[in-house]
């Protein structure tokens, strides 16, 4: 049953590293161009938490690719901290970059473009990428193709299918909760977004609220995986919690009183049991599957809106209309079943990128570059600055046609 602003900064071009020019000049041996016979795109990613780079040649080829990831610092720190984000992008993206590149077996004079993420992020992260790709374009002379983060999630997963425009794309991460119609490379119709905290970010605050860091099987885990596996042995009967927004006939999504309904059980359990915080309370498993059903009952309901909109605006191709769920919270599995049941009884097509590909990495960067580069879109020679953007939005916003169309959504019952 379906139970804030930010700045735009600028970064100028300076020389690159000593360092670095003596490792990328390294005459490793290489693909010539005749040999390659296609355009090659270095993606280089550092929105928030995670340093990655990959080389993508136009077919969806991946060549080489390297991440690094910052999870177990900010576990143990209880959640990330930009100065010390920022602090590990700059101390590994240049091993992550030559990782890429040496596993590529291409050097980067053979490279067609350089793709990075300018936008959205923290802000801290996305300096890292844009001043180290900087560096790169002045030494290389290599065009440079900035990436919007989201767009980068939702078209991934044209690299491993043939998955026409239009279609409908579900976006759920850490950071982000959208629905948008992507009708194009850089064309979207933004049909509705989280109102207050994403998805990823509940699942994650409540996880800590729960200590699950000091739970035994689950101490190595972000608080998303901690949530889903303990779910598997939870009974979600046991606690009663309000389907955020039941009342509001859009697509737009809200988090932040879930999880306050959250926090008021895990407060009245402590008390009754007299337990203190940091101690693992024995209904974890139940408090564990309720939440994750909720956030899952909430996007699969709004999903289900988004659908019926479409049909009713004729927004998608009638024959095989495809829904793309992306972003580090599609790896869920609860997830996605119940979406797979949504778009079966819609007769869309579910296409979901592997969980490696749904959080971030320089791969989808890559092919996004490729996207753009083959298009034509925003391919730019000979930069001299760079802006990034910590808040940027996705497409032409249209939620209020949404709200005004005002789609009852019929009971659907998501046997997960």
């Amino acid at each position: 049953m379906y139970g804030a602003g930010g700045r735009v900064a600028m970064v100028r071009a300076q020389g690159v590293g000593a360092r670095a020019v003596y490792r990328w000049a390294r005459g490793a041996a290489s693909l010539s161009r005749a040999q390659c016979n296609a355009r090659l795109v270095l993606g280089i990613e550092t929105s928030c938490d995670d340093t990655g780079a990959a080389v993508v040649d136009e077919t969806g080829k991946i060549l080489g690719e390297a991440l690094y990831s910052q999870k177990r610092t900010h576990l143990k720190a209880g959640g990330i901290i930009p100065t010390v984000a920022q602090k590990l992008h700059k101390e590994h993206i240049e091993n992550v970059v030559q990782e890429a590149i040496d596993k590529s077996g291409v050097s980067p004079n053979e490279l067609t473009a350089i793709a990075t993420t300018i936008k959205p992020g923290l802000a801290l992260s996305l300096k890292v990428g844009v001043e180290y790709s900087l560096r790169l374009l002045e030494q290389y002379k290599k065009p440079f193709i900035p990436i919007h983060h989201m767009e980068a999630h939702a078209l991934t997963v044209r690299m491993l299918h043939k998955v026409e425009f239009p279609f409908l794309v579900l976006l759920v991460s850490g950071g982000h909760s959208l629905l948008a119609v992507a009708r194009g490379i850089s064309d979207f119709l933004l049909l509705g977004q989280t109102l207050d905290e994403a998805p990823g970010d509940t699942l994650e605050k409540v996880a800590r609220r729960m200590s699950l860091k000091n739970h035994p099987a689950c101490h190595t885990m972000s608080g998303g995986e901690a949530i889903e596996y303990l779910a598997k042995m939870g009974n979600r009967m046991q606690f009663e919690l309000t389907q955020p927004m039941s009342q509001h006939l859009d697509c737009d999504f809200s988090f932040a009183g879930l999880r306050n309904q959250v926090n008021q059980i895990i407060i009245k359990k402590e008390r009754e049991g007299g337990f203190q915080m940091g101690q693992i309370l024995p209904c974890v498993s139940d408090i564990a599957a309720a939440v994750q059903h909720t956030v899952t009952a909430h996007l699969a309901k709004r999903t289900h809106r988004a659908i019926l909109f479409c049909k009713k605006e004729g927004l998608l191709p009638p024959s095989n209309p495809a829904l793309v769920v992306s972003g580090g919270v599609a790896s869920n599995e609860y997830i996605r079943k119940a979406l797979s049941i949504v778009t079966e009884a819609n007769g869309f097509l579910l296409h979901c990128p592997p969980p490696k590909l749904c959080t971030d990495n320089g791969i989808m960067i890559a092919w996004n570059g490729i996207e753009r580069l083959r298009a034509g879109i925003d391919v730019i020679h000979n930069p001299k600055e760079i802006r990034y953007e910590p808040k940027a939005p996705l497409g032409v916003n249209v939620s209020e046609q949404v709200k005004r169309a005002a789609i009852k959504v019929p009971y659907l019952k998501l046997k997960t």
